[in-house]
């Protein structure tokens, strides 16, 4: 199969011909239709995993993906070769990724299936993305009638964030810079828009002089956004480990750990062909462009960057 993938440490990744898969017990093969781009697979490419993941070169990059069972291992319920599926590659070592033609992945988590009414590009986009987001909204705990800081609103976790925090009847507050990116996040549901290249927290209280009920930060320094929680508000973020990573005795510090469970999946899936959210897609690109990709999700996005495979 065709896969970009690196050979080892302080190589470029390129495309390989690799052997296609064979799905150990428990998983299934998906014969993959489009992968997207997360700052996951652009560290693995740059080496930052190093010593961090055990690496099994060569290693094929890739986390997210959507795409068609086309077989199974032992011990597998729940799917049949042909069914629609997307998900995220929840493997402890890195190797078996996404942007390639196949990829084996456990059947228990970061697999569900795919409605019909969702395109595989929208699918790929959906895993990684979109369970951070859920999990960040429900760490900030929000609800109807709170107002709501989202910070990296117009990347694709932030895209996702505004949309859920909104439909759950808060008020949003959303970072954004040029006429394109304001037009993007008020059009997902945001009712106000605060500068990211100015001081956000400034901003914020300027408008909010008690602070916000939640700040859920996917982007910049926390530390310089804590001021813009009120006392006794919700802090989650995406970008810590821990709460010891951001001391304060005026809001509570979540951090938020993405886990792609079939639940929290099939709730995308259900979202997402509803229409209750909607997914950003920014641009596709062929398999061979990835380099390309990676550069363009370096530059910054107004969404998901898609690799379309087949």
């Amino acid at each position: 199969m065709r896969a970009i993938a690196f050979a080892d440490f302080g190589v470029a990744p390129r495309i390989h011909d690799l052997a296609i898969p064979v799905p150990a017990a428990g998983e299934v093969r998906v014969r993959v239709h489009a992968a997207s781009v997360n700052g996951f697979d652009v560290a693995v490419a740059s080496g930052y995993l190093d010593g961090m993941m055990e690496h099994r070169f060569p290693v094929v990059l890739g986390k997210d993906f959507s795409g068609v069972v086309d077989a199974l291992g032992e011990d597998v319920d729940g799917f049949a070769i042909g069914d629609r599926v997307f998900g995220v590659v929840t493997k402890e070592f890195l190797g078996d990724g996404s942007f390639g033609e196949y990829v084996t992945v456990p059947a228990a988590v970061g697999l569900a299936p795919l409605p019909e009414q969702v395109s595989f590009t929208e699918g790929a986009s959906l895993g990684l993305a979109g369970t951070a987001a859920l999990d960040a909204v429900a760490a900030a705990e929000v609800t109807d009638g709170q107002v709501v800081l989202v910070a990296g609103a117009t990347g694709g976790v932030g895209n996702q964030a505004v949309q859920l925090a909104a439909r759950a009847g808060a008020t949003v507050v959303a970072t954004a810079h040029t006429a394109d990116e304001r037009e993007l996040v008020t059009r997902l549901g945001a009712s106000a828009v605060v500068d990211y290249r100015d001081d956000i927290a400034a901003q914020v209280l300027a408008a909010y002089p008690a602070g916000v009920d939640a700040v859920i930060h996917l982007a910049g320094d926390a530390t310089a956004l804590l001021p813009a929680v009120r006392h006794g508000g919700r802090f989650s973020s995406t970008l810590i480990g821990s709460p010891e990573q951001l001391p304060t005795d005026a809001a509570t510090v979540t951090p938020v750990h993405a886990h792609p469970s079939a639940a929290t999946l099939d709730t995308l899936a259900e979202n997402e062909a509803s229409s209750h959210t909607a997914v950003q897609v920014a641009r596709t690109y062929p398999l061979e462009q990835v380099a390309q990709a990676f550069a363009d999700f370096g530059a910054g996005t107004q969404g998901k960057l898609v690799i379309t495979i087949a």
